[in-house]
C-alpha cells in the first residue's frame, strides 16, 4: 500500500532452502528455463515486500491482534512472512497442499 515506509526485507535459511527445492522440482518438472522464470517471479514479489507488505492478506491460519503473519498466495505456493516494526522476514515457501500444521510452524523461525 502506498505510504507505507519502507522495511528491510530478510528471508530465512527455512525459505532459502524452500526455494531450492522447489527450484529443483520445478527444473525436472517443466525444465530449467521454466523454473528460472517462476524464482524470479518470486524474488520479484519478495523485492515489492519493502514498502507493499500490507497489500497481501493476513494469513489465515495464523492468526494476530497485530496481523503480523501474512501470505502471498503464488500458483501452487504460499510465501508466509512476519511484518515487525523493523523489518519484513519471509519465513517460508511451502506448497499450497501442505497440512496446516506446516504452515502453523512457521512462528518458531527466529532470526
Amino acid at each position: 500500500m502506498e505510504g507505507s515506509k519502507a522495511l528491510e526485507v530478510v528471508v530465512s535459511r527455512q525459505f532459502n532452502i524452500d526455494l531450492y527445492e522447489v527450484f529443483e522440482y520445478g527444473a525436472e518438472t517443466f525444465g530449467f528455463t521454466q523454473a528460472k522464470m517462476y524464482e524470479g517471479e518470486i524474488w520479484q514479489l519478495i523485492e515489492g515486500l519493502s514498502t507493499n507488505y500490507l497489500l497481501f492478506p493476513e494469513c489465515r491460519y495464523i492468526p494476530t491482534k497485530s496481523k503480523m503473519y501474512r501470505w502471498i498466495i503464488l500458483d501452487s505456493h504460499l510465501l508466509i512472512y512476519r511484518v515487525t516494526k523493523t523489518k519484513v522476514q519471509v519465513l517460508r515457501l511451502i506448497h499450497s497442499k501442505r497440512s496446516i500444521t506446516k504452515v502453523k510452524t512457521v512462528r518458531k523461525i527466529r532470526f
